[in-house]
Formats: structure tokens, sequence, C-alpha cells
């Protein structure tokens, strides 16, 4: 019994960061903090996330090691992190809080574990009995336990995990197919906040372990979002949008109106036309040539001269930095989804709808979309520009003009007659 305890009291020794003495845990002062952060020999003050380290050891959510490091890119265990996640003192309880029936938990981690369920962090039903609580955890996870989080703050929050169930997800995972389905609303959440964003690579990293400065970062972000309304993020807004309609055309173009019935001819059923993009997304369209059936996925709009938190959330996906369009115009990216019947090369997709905004004419070509591997139209191609499957999908480019002078009248008619009609005013 008495071994049994002390290797428990050893395991939260080093957890916490390897002190001789376990007094103060969870409540070093500020004091004892700075001394600690500057005393560090792996976290000089030129470290990307020293700031971030520093009001964590403040806060008492780590510790050092009693060598004088902090050891910034060890990575952090789940029943450390429910240890973490327990202290935040701002967090309240989930009034639906679920049983916790984990029987994997070490000694010194159960109180941890069990606040961080009661906290609205961990979802025991999303686990078999077990949590692997002394494995590290992973950013896919970590990214669940957040936003599981934050919809305890405001339920909107949980409302927008929902949301974004079909949206698009600025990853490079997402369009290559490997984010998994039980982590995407998550993942989309995570960077819709801008609690988690992507690395260099373009990838979320689900399957990467969480270091403990990462963490550090991560509790100090949480903590701000935690405070903002969803409402008030716009990349979440544009998440939560393509999601439940397959586009952000209202929130980066709000410009963009039904078009007047004084546009229409008189006998035309005006009732048909519609904002909504939800009444024509995956239908087979009108076409103009015969070539193929035509269905649409989602549509991006990106406007290029917003910079930094105004950005859409899409730019960096589709758009390089050096890019740039004349007389006003944004980007327009729509997604295809070809069903061609006989044979058709790209020119002749080009004549399917002959709209300057939504056109499956080409995709874009920009290192940015390369990087991401987006679908191209080229991985669907011959030497000789015609296409090689019959069931294509992949991502058009074009231009939503603003200027009168030219066509800004948005049109895509599904075949059971919806008319998907905006015209910039």
């Amino acid at each position: 019994m008495r071994k049994q305890m002390i290797s428990s009291l050893t395991a939260l020794a080093l957890f916490v960061g390897g002190y001789t003495s376990l007094a103060g845990i969870g409540c070093t002062s500020t004091v004892e903090a700075a001394q600690a952060v500057s005393s560090f020999k792996d976290v000089p003050a030129s470290h990307w996330a020293s700031s971030a380290i520093y009001s964590a050891v403040e806060k008492g959510y780590f510790k050092g090691y009693a060598d004088g490091t902090f050891k910034p890119g060890s990575p952090v265990t789940k029943a450390e992190m429910a240890s973490i996640l327990a202290r935040l003192n701002d967090q309240p309880e989930s009034p639906t809080a679920e049983p916790n029936h984990f029987t994997d938990v070490p000694e010194w981690a159960k109180n941890g574990v069990a606040t961080a369920i009661a906290k609205g962090f961990i979802l025991p039903s999303s686990y078999k009995g077990k949590l692997d609580a002394q494995a590290t955890l992973e950013r896919g996870e970590m990214a669940e336990w957040l936003t599981q989080g934050l919809s305890v703050v405001d339920s909107d929050y949980g409302q927008a995990l929902s949301d974004v169930t079909n949206t698009v997800i600025p990853t490079k995972e997402y369009f290559t197919g490997k984010l998994a389905d039980s982590q995407k609303n998550a993942v989309a959440v995570a960077l819709g906040t801008g609690l988690m964003s992507v690395a260099n690579d373009k990838t979320f990293g689900v399957n990467r372990t969480t270091t403990r400065a990462e963490v550090a970062v991560l509790l100090s972000r949480y903590a701000s979002v935690a405070k903002t309304k969803p409402a008030d993020l716009q990349g979440l807004n544009e998440l939560r949008q393509v999601g439940l309609t397959g586009t952000n055309l209202s929130v980066i173009a709000p410009r963009y109106q039904k078009t007047s019935k004084n546009k229409f001819l008189d006998s035309y059923d005006y009732s048909k036309v519609t904002t909504d993009f939800s009444q024509v997304r995956n239908k087979d369209l009108v076409t103009i040539t015969n070539y193929a059936d035509v269905k649409l996925r989602n549509w991006i709009i990106v406007n290029p001269y917003t910079i930094e938190s105004k950005r859409s959330i899409f730019y960096p996906v589709f758009v390089d930095e050096k890019d740039s369009l004349l007389r006003g115009s944004y980007y327009s990216f729509a997604e295809f989804d070809l069903n061609i019947k006989d044979s058709m090369t790209q020119l002749q997709a080009g004549s399917l709808l002959q709209s300057p905004s939504i056109n499956p004419l080409k995709s874009p070509n920009s290192n940015s979309f390369l990087e991401y591997s987006v679908p191209h139209i080229n991985d669907f191609l011959s030497n000789k520009g015609v296409f090689k499957v019959k069931n294509p999908t992949y991502w058009s480019t074009g231009l939503l003009h603003f200027d009168k002078s030219l066509t800004t009248q948005v049109k895509v008619i599904a075949k059971d007659g919806t008319d998907f009609n905006m015209t910039a005013n």
C-alpha cells in the first residue's frame, strides 16, 4: 500500500514538474511563477511560447522541473491534460455531464479526469470504458475536448459543432479524404475559432502529439475564445454557413442580394427564385449543353482585398499572397460533381453553364491550391484535354463581379425549377 502511494505521488510530481515538494500544486504565486519562468534553461525570451508558458505557470497549470527546465517540447498525456483542464476555474460545469466509467485512470489523476468530465471537456460515451489515460494526447482529440468545453460555456458553440457537419474544412487532410468523420466537426470549430491552426505543411495533424508548450498556448487561446460570442468570429461564421447552405456568400459578400422581380419577365414564376444556396446544392442543374449532368457541392467566395482577421478563412487554401484582381472582383470557387454522358473535353465542360462566377472550365493555379492538395481539373484530364473518368469531382475558379458594367448576376437553376438568383446591389 505504501509503495502504491509513493508511486502515485511520484507520477503526480513528474506531471506538475518534478519539484521535490508537492506543496502549492495549482496555486503557484505570481512571484514564484515569474522566478520559475525566468530561470527555465530551455525557455529563453525568444521562445515562441514563452509568454503563454509564463501565464500557464502563473496560473498554476504547470510547474518546471527540478533541473531548472520546463521541457516545452515534451508530450502531454490525456491524464495530464484532463488534470490541467480541471483547474480552469472559469469553466462552468455541464448540466448534462456524463457518468464517469473509465477504468484505466491512475489514482493521482482520478479527481482531475472526473472534474474534466463534469466541466464537459471529456465525453465518456465517446470511449469504450477506457480513456487510455497514460497515452499522449493527439491534436484531433485535443480539438474534441476543447470544442466540447466551449459548448458548455456557450450553447451556440454546441450548435456550431452541429452546423459544420457538411462544411468545407480548410486543412489538407479534408481535401485528401484523410480526416476522420468523427473528428471533422471538432477540427472545423477549432479552426474557425482560432483555437488551433494548420502547420506549414497545410495539415491539421490530428495524429500529432501535443507538447507542453502547445498546451500553454492553447489554454491562453481557449480563455480568449470562451469570452467571445460565436457570432463575432468570422471564420466560424463562414464554416457554419457553408455547412448549412453550401456557400459563405452572405458572410463575405453581403452586397449580393436576391435579384429583383423587375429583372424577370412578367410570365416568370418568381416564387421559384431563392437566395438559399442549399436549395440547389447537390441537385441536378439545368445546363446549356448536354455533355454531362452537373451538381454543385459547395461555393466559396474570397475577398482578396482584406487582411488579417477580416480575411476569409478559405483565403490560404485558394489564394496566394501575391494574387490580385482588377475592377473590384472577388474570387469565386465552386466544387463541381460531374456525370459525363459520353465523352467531354475541358472546353466542353466550360460550355455547360457559361457563368463568370460558377464555371467548371478550369481550376485555380495558385501555389496554395496545390499545397492543400485540393482536387484539380487536371487530375482528371488526358494530355489531349479529354476527361479520363466519367464522374470527376473538382474545384473550379471564377470571378464574382461588383462592377455594374460587367455581369454581376449569379444564376443557377435546378432541374426541379428552383432558381438561385442573386445580383450585386
